[in-house]
């Protein structure tokens, strides 16, 4: 794939490559609460899984993951709406303990893609291999979690200089390790005190922990694959984005993906009738407690001319 850009003057897509031991830390925070997931099942076959840690998996999935969904993508990607300094950096925080990389690194990623969307310079299209089954097929494996093993490292300067360039965001993205610690460790501390039990705590850490980072991962990551390849194209755009409904209550409301590809700037992606936007209805309430401001909310006329060209 290439890492830079034709046109005259511009930045190059990526900035630097990892090295070895930043490869080696990678890895490991993408496959162990891997591993944990397909030990799930049989685990949960008589040994450890109890209604606290359902309780706990539940609560930390459902904060990292509008971390991610509110925080790291509509608002910090898209600026779908707008906010003061709290809110924004809880969101940056939020996002963070999903396990899914740095807000600066996230943002400059999604960026990058809705740039190069399908094309080539698209971190993570499953279309940049070709249309036959071998091709599709590894490119399903690249856009799901393939691409995040690779070494080069998106250019923060020209994707996210907003970013960069905010002094609070900056500390959050540097205290990246903090905020991974905490979404293991919190887990398992409230398993431990709220059983008052050192088994409790064990318990918690695995399901609350490393099973409910590696759930949330697929998830998210499901977007990135399936969701460019399988679903309904209701609106025009420019790449193969579809809207995947089986994922719409697990994802926040992140695979009506043809919806946000038409419009990405809207702080609501189900936007037709019985389309679930969890994700959207907690913006509409930070707008009604009046800590989000300018909220882009979808327009029935750029709806009506984005289905005509789809037609």
């Amino acid at each position: 794939m290439s890492t830079t850009d034709v046109r005259a003057g511009a930045k190059p897509l990526v900035s630097h490559s990892r090295s070895t031991g930043q490869m080696i830390v990678l890895k490991a925070f993408l496959l162990i609460p891997f591993a944990a997931l397909v030990l799930a099942l049989p685990l949960a076959w008589g040994w450890g899984l109890n209604w606290l840690d359902l309780v706990l998996a539940a609560v930390f999935y459902v904060v990292a993951t509008l971390g991610v969904t509110v925080g790291y993508h509509r608002y910090f990607t898209h600026g779908a709406f707008k906010s003061g300094r709290v809110l924004r950096v809880a969101l940056a925080i939020a996002g963070s303990m999903a396990v899914q990389g740095s807000v600066i690194f996230w943002v400059a990623s999604h960026r990058r893609h809705h740039a190069f969307a399908d094309r080539e310079g698209d971190p993570h299209s499953p279309w940049l291999f070709g249309t036959s089954p071998m091709a599709l097929t590894r490119g399903f494996w690249h856009a799901h979690m393939g691409w995040m093993f690779q070494r080069e490292v998106t250019n923060y300067d020209r994707f996210a200089p907003d970013l960069v360039a905010d002094n609070d965001l900056r500390v959050v993205n540097r205290y990246f390790w903090l905020w991974i610690t905490l979404s293991l460790a919190l887990p398992a501390l409230l398993g431990g005190l709220l059983s008052w039990s050192w088994w409790g705590a064990v318990t918690a850490f695995f399901w609350a922990g490393l099973v409910r980072i590696a759930f949330l991962h697929h998830v998210t990551w499901s977007v990135n694959s399936i969701c460019h390849m399988v679903g309904d194209r209701p609106f025009a755009s420019r790449d193969k984005a579809a809207n995947f409904w089986p994922l719409a209550i697990l994802s926040m409301g992140e695979s009506w993906h043809n919806s946000h590809h038409a419009d990405p700037t809207c702080a609501r992606h189900g936007v037709l009738r019985g389309q679930v936007d969890v994700s959207a209805r907690v913006i509409w309430m930070f707008e009604k407690l009046r800590w989000a401001r300018d909220v882009r909310w979808p327009r029935a006329e750029r709806l009506a001319a984005k289905r005509a060209k789809a037609a």
